[in-house]
This record gives C-alpha cells, sequence and structure tokens, in this order.
C-alpha cells in the first residue's frame, strides 16, 4: 500500500510560551485547591450599541456596574453603577441579597435599543430602565427564557410548558398556549430538538415578528418518544432520572409550527408536509414580517426554505444532498427585499444572492474554504463582512467582499482565529484574537483593518515562567492525497535522535476539527506530558477537517473506517518522522472520540492504550436526529450499524483500556459503556472503568475533574 505523506504546510507556533524554566504540575492544572491560572484574564465584555458607542459591563467580585465607551476617545462614562441598581430592584420588590446574586451573574437579556434589560431574580421576572436607574416587577412563578419584544412594550417567556406575555407599562399577564404537559412543549425545545438542532444550552422556542404584533413558536408532541432511565445511586432511597430520548430509528418528536396574534389572542397552526415527518430546524420573520420556517426529511438529506402567508406557504430555496444536509442559517434581506443565503452545494459553505422570489442571482462568495458567518452588508458600500476560512482551515478571519462577488478582502492580519463583531454602520469592529500558544487579546479595529486600539493585551505572567515544547502544525497527505490537518507538541528536550511515546488526542467527528490555531484549554495538558517526554499528536481525519461538508461525507452510512484509516494514514507520517516510538502510542478521546478510541482498539492493533470518556459503543443507542444523519435509519443501514458497532467487535480489543462514564450522562447513556463491558468480559478481555458519580456528560465537580486526570495521569505513568 502507497501512503503519501507531505509537509505542505509547516507553521511554527511562537507566542508567550517557552520562554521560562517552571515546570507544569498536575495540581497546578486541576487540583481543586491548588490550580493556578494560566491564561490571563478574560477580555473585557464588550458589546456595540445602536449608536456606534460601546456598552461595557464591569465585574468586580459580585458587583458589577454598566459603562458607556467612546470607540475614539476610549472615554467611559458610567451607565449604570452596582449600589443604585440593586436598590432599584429592592424597591421594586426583591429581596437584597437575592438582586445582588443576580446582578453578580450578570446575566441580562436586553431589548434591540440597548436601553433596558431583563434580569431574573429568584424566580421572579424584572425589567429595569438603565437611563431611569428604575426597575418594575413584571412575573413570578419562574418565568423561563424571557424575550423583550422589539418594540420593548412586551416580554414572553415560559411558564412550565405553556408560552405567556406581559405587558410592560400595565404588568397584565395573558397566557398564549395551553395544553402543554409532561409530554407536550409549547415554545419549549425538548432535549434532542435542544441538544442536536438549536444548539445546547438554551431551550427556547419562540420568535417575535418584527412589529411585535406575532409571535412564532414550536409545539413538540413526544408524547411517543421512549423514556429512558438514570438512576442516582449517590441517595437513599435512590433517585431516579426519567426523560424522553428518542434512539436512533425511535419516534420523533412531532413538531408543528403555531402563530399567535397578540392582538386578537388567535393562533394558527402551518404543516406544510401533511403525513410526512419533518424536523423544524429554523424559525424567523423577514423584514416584512411574513414567516420563515426551514424543513427538513428524518434523516435530513433535503432543506425546505419556506416563507408562510398565514397558514399556507411556498418554498423560497431547496437544498439536497447525496449524503446529508445540514442545517443552515435563515436568509440575511437586503433592503430591496432580495437576500444572502448560505449554502454548502458545492461541497464548501458559501454565500448565493437571491432575489425576493427565490430565484439565484449569483454567488458571492466562492472558493476551496468555508465561510463561518456572516456579519451583515454595508448599506453605503453594498458590501458584505463575514468570517471565514479563506487564509487557514485551521484558523479564522474577518473579510469583506463586494456583492458582485469581487474585491474579496481580509481585514484580519495575524494568523490565528479572529471573532469579530462589527458596528451598526459597519465602520469599525472588535477583533478578539488567540493562536495556540497565546492567550485571547482584544482589539479596536476600523473597516479596513487598521488597529486602532489594542484593548486587552492580556499578559500572564505564569505563562511566561513556564519551559515548554515547539508547537507545529504539518498538512499530512492520506493514501487517496487529501491532505490532513495536524498539530505536533514535541517533548521539552527535545533530541531527534531518541525516541518518544505519543499521546495522541480526537474528537473525529463529522466538521468538527480538533487541529486549530486557537489558544484552547488541552494545550497545557499537552504541554505537562511534553514536559514529562511525552510527545503529543492530533490529527484531524478528513470528515473532521472542517474543509467543506463534502469532506465528510465518506463517512456515510458507515462511521468509524474511513475515520481510522486516515488516522492510521497519519500513523505512516509519524513513523517516517524516526524519533516517534510506535510500540508506545496512547489514543485519547471524548464523546465521538471515546466512540473512536474504543472503535480504533477493535479494529486495529496500532494503539498500546486508548483513554475513552462516555463513549457510544453502538449507534443504535445514540439520538435519532444526529445519528439517522450520518448513518440513516436502523431498518435501511443494518449493515452499517453492525460494522461500526464497537460491542459487536468486543473480542478484538488490542491494547488496554481506561473508560470514564458519568451515572447520570443523558446524552451519551452509561448504557453504552455497560453494554461493552459486558461484551468485552463475555469476550475474555478486560479494562479499566471507571465510574463518576452523579455526572452527566463529563466530570462537573472540580473534585471530579481532578480525579480524571489524576488517573489518566497514573494510567499514562503505569503503561506508556
Amino acid at each position: 500500500m502507497s501512503i503519501r505523506a507531505s509537509l505542505a504546510l509547516l507553521l511554527l507556533v511562537s507566542g508567550l510560551l517557552g520562554q521560562g524554566g517552571e515546570r507544569l504540575t498536575l495540581e497546578a492544572l486541576a487540583h481543586p485547591t491548588l490550580k493556578k491560572t494560566y491564561a490571563g484574564m478574560p477580555t473585557t465584555r464588550l458589546e456595540w450599541l445602536p449608536d456606534g458607542a460601546l456598552l461595557q459591563t464591569k465585574r468586580d467580585k459580585d458587583q458589577v456596574a454598566l459603562l458607556r465607551v467612546d470607540p475614539r476617545s476610549w472615554e467611559a462614562k458610567p451607565l449604570l453603577e452596582a449600589a443604585p441598581l440593586q436598590a432599584a430592584l429592592v424597591a421594586a420588590g426583591a429581596n437584597d441579597a437575592d438582586a445582588k446574586a443576580a446582578l453578580g451573574r450578570g446575566a441580562f437579556t436586553w431589548n434591540e435599543s440597548r436601553n433596558a434589560f431583563l434580569l431574573e431574580v429568584k424566580d421572579q421576572l424584572f425589567v429595569v430602565d438603565v437611563k431611569a436607574a428604575s426597575a418594575k416587577r413584571l412575573a413570578g412563578g419562574k418565568p423561563d427564557e424571557p424575550s423583550l419584544s422589539p418594540d420593548g412594550a412586551q416580554v414572553a417567556y415560559l411558564r412550565g410548558n405553556d408560552l405567556y406575555c406581559v405587558e410592560v407599562a400595565t404588568g397584565r399577564e395573558t397566557r398564549l398556549t395551553s395544553g402543554g404537559n409532561e409530554t407536550v412543549f409549547n415554545g419549549r425545545l425538548d432535549w434532542v430538538y435542544q441538544e442536536e438542532v438549536y444548539g445546547r444550552g438554551s431551550f427556547k422556542a419562540f420568535w417575535w415578528s418584527p412589529d411585535s404584533k406575532h409571535l412564532a413558536y414550536l409545539s413538540l408532541d413526544e408524547t411517543k418518544v421512549p423514556v429512558f432511565t438514570l438512576m442516582d445511586d449517590r441517595f437513599q432511597p435512590q433517585q431516579a432520572h426519567r426523560a424522553r430520548y428518542p434512539k436512533a430509528g425511535d419516534p420523533n418528536p412531532i413538531a408543528r409550527l403555531g402563530v399567535v396574534d397578540l392582538a386578537g389572542h388567535t393562533t394558527w397552526m402551518a404543516e406544510p408536509y401533511p403525513g410526512k415527518e419533518t424536523l423544524i430546524v429554523q424559525v424567523g420573520w423577514d423584514p416584512s414580517g411574513h414567516l420563515l420556517a426551514a424543513h427538513q426529511d428524518r434523516v435530513q438529506s433535503w432543506l425546505d426554505l419556506r416563507r408562510y402567508e398565514g397558514p399556507s406557504s411556498a418554498v423560497l430555496v431547496r437544498e439536497e444532498s447525496k449524503a446529508w444536509q445540514e442545517r443552515l442559517p435563515l436568509p440575511h434581506f437586503l433592503p430591496d427585499g432580495s437576500f444572502l443565503w448560505e449554502s454548502q452545494r458545492t461541497g464548501f459553505h458559501h454565500v448565493y444572492h437571491y432575489s425576493r422570489t427565490g430565484q439565484l442571482l449569483a454567488p458571492v462568495t466562492a472558493g476551496n474554504w468555508d465561510v463561518r458567518r456572516i456579519h451583515g452588508v454595508d448599506p453605503k458600500t453594498q458590501q458584505l463582512y463575514f468570517e471565514a476560512t479563506e487564509r487557514s482551515p485551521i484558523g479564522l478571519d474577518a473579510y469583506r467582499i463586494d456583492l458582485s462577488g469581487k474585491g474579496l478582502a481580509r481585514l484580519t492580519e495575524k494568523p490565528g482565529t479572529h471573532r469579530v463583531r462589527f458596528n451598526p454602520a459597519f465602520t469599525a469592529f472588535l477583533d478578539t484574537w488567540s493562536d495556540a500558544l497565546t492567550p485571547a487579546q482584544q482589539s479596536l479595529h476600523d473597516a479596513s483593518g487598521k488597529s486602532l486600539r489594542l484593548i486587552d493585551a492580556n499578559p500572564s505572567e505564569k505563562l511566561k515562567e513556564l519551559a515548554l515544547g515547539k508547537v507545529s502544525f504539518q498538512q499530512v497527505k492520506t493514501r487517496d492525497g487529501f491532505p490532513m490537518e495536524t498539530m505536533l507538541v514535541l517533548p521539552t528536550s527535545f533530541d531527534p535522535s531518541k525516541k518518544y511515546p505519543v499521546f495522541q488526542y480526537l474528537y473525529s467527528g463529522p466538521g468538527a476539527a480538533s487541529v486549530r490555531n486557537a489558544f484552547g484549554r488541552d494545550m497545557l495538558w499537552f504541554q505537562f506530558l511534553a514536559q514529562q517526554g511525552i510527545a503529543v499528536w492530533v490529527c484531524d481525519n478528513r470528515s473532521a477537517s472542517a474543509k467543506g461538508a463534502a469532506s465528510a461525507f465518506g463517512v456515510h452510512r458507515n462511521l468509524g473506517a474511513q475515520e481510522l484509516q486516515d488516522q492510521l494514514d497519519g500513523h505512516a507520517w509519524l513513523k517516517a518522522q524516526g524519533w516517534a516510538d510506535m510500540d508506545r502510542l496512547c489514543l485519547d478521546g471524548w464523546s465521538y472520540g471515546g466512540f473512536m478510541v474504543t472503535y480504533a482498539l477493535t479494529h486495529s492493533k496500532a494503539w498500546k492504550l486508548g483513554i475513552a470518556g462516555a463513549p457510544v459503543t453502538d449507534w443504535s443507542l445514540y439520538d435519532s436526529i444526529y445519528t439517522e444523519r450520518y448513518m440513516g435509519l436502523p431498518s435501511e443501514n443494518k449493515a452499517g450499524y453492525a460494522s461500526s458497532s464497537v460491542q459487536k467487535a468486543a473480542k478484538d480489543l488490542s491494547g488496554k483500556l481506561l473508560l470514564f462514564h458519568g451515572t447520570l450522562d443523558d446524552n451519551v447513556h452509561p448504557q453504552n459503556s455497560v453494554m461493552l463491558i459486558d461484551a468485552l468480559q463475555k469476550a475474555g478481555r478486560q479494562l479499566q472503568f471507571v465510574l463518576l458519580p452523579g455526572a452527566e456528560h463529563g466530570p462537573r465537580t472540580p473534585e471530579q475533574i481532578w480525579a480524571v486526570n489524576q488517573t489518566k495521569w497514573e494510567f499514562l505513568s503505569k503503561n506508556l
């Protein structure tokens, strides 16, 4: 077999690290009380105001103050300080201690004008008028996911599984939906929609119309979704945690789209695909007040963007894929009614200009790179501002381009990862930048990219004191020529004439890159290993490369096989370097990475050790929306589910396996690990298993994090 490998790109990163002589300790990285902070301070919390000034939220211990900052002079004037704000909340009915605690968290939900915000204080909802420094209690009874209307006159929120609205001026509350219960969610996402469609952490499923007269919402009925039970054995009696969780092939929640007219309190429901099971993956409004929604089939092979006129609708754009179709953002509308639409139809994520009726006018961006985020269009210059990977697939930069597709210009200078925020007029932007060895810094730039001010240099003296290994990025080609992105951290006192063990970290999930030129929490762990004489290797197989959607399609209906082949091709390059001890390799990963560790150790003999956290060990055990996107339905892909199963290959386990799983993991159920352990024991194979009591999809408490790190290091020290 011929394996082609090359150093098509070699980037040596020299940042703040490695200038001193201090050694890292495990205690300094992860101990509950002895842990040190090496990454400096978080960047200043700033956001643009509608008039082009900046709003700074300044926190000092448990106090918070709001400042208005002039971006030209950097003069800061108080908008609202902690003491009067706390007093206003108390005057409105909040408990003093509860108000202080809520303000200390700084979790404000702002209106569009940024002159008022919502604050939850101990199960009560308050609105704060910034200019008047006054507060008003709006609702009690645990209002959840509150959202101000665009005109600021009303607030919608959830109570239980129904949608409510309160008028700010009068405090009058109206219940907008009924019928919400343990299995019917009106305006609230269930677990699988939150995890796999709209994004982990928020359960909000309602959207204001631009004129504040209507609320669209999702209604999810999970009556037919099976219940999965997790037991918490830390207590006597045991505590059962029951939740509805659709595994691959199970009934999904039934999704319907509703709209409430707030004037007449009437509701209509939209069902554009009668008799067909679909997912509703985006909801919003166009500037003229028409409802928009993106619908997909169950296995996500197509996506329809629909525009609604009441309950009737028409398809504006349809996207289809030979493998799977990713969820796409809603359109960005222009003043003439035309819109910008993001698509992966060429295999890469790009922007297209459409007429108001859904006719393609022209592509705006093109190339073998991905647009990651649209920031908007300057109405004066008709230039689009966006973030993309045009310079490097492992970094992120800000760009602008004419809507004609001409005049592409990069606005950010330093290699690395730039996350930017433009002011409303597109005359300036805030840039938060880091690279692999430099913690996040924040700066202000004009629209051309010229630096106007360094806001946060974020120096970390502790970093400068450390003696750490060299970090390099390489492109390594697979046997068929695909350039994989890789990162190497060499031992501190590296000698190329010697042999070194290698710790290999991976995630490997579709479109989820691990090799990034950005400062991350794993780097100091990697550097700790490098100080112990262990090289660290991170290799993104092609499906995880984030180099266009099409690069991942090779894993369709057979997760694990191509990923492993690519990782083994990476080993060929590693072996060719001469210094890697290929008999002393450890593979480490969590979640999808945990699946890949267990898959690799049961489908190859390349690794001496494996460390797996919360692995999927048979894809029939994972949730329907994620799994079926990549694997299809179990009834239609029996061979693929069987060949990707770690459990079915348990007898072929090679090397020593360390396995972690939380007892309350509601994402990848501990059932996955229990069934794998059962299969391994039946096959006469041994492993080391660590249970994390009360943990969900990873260690949660400082003590558990310390225990996991201790166990990993002891496992490596003893066996690698």
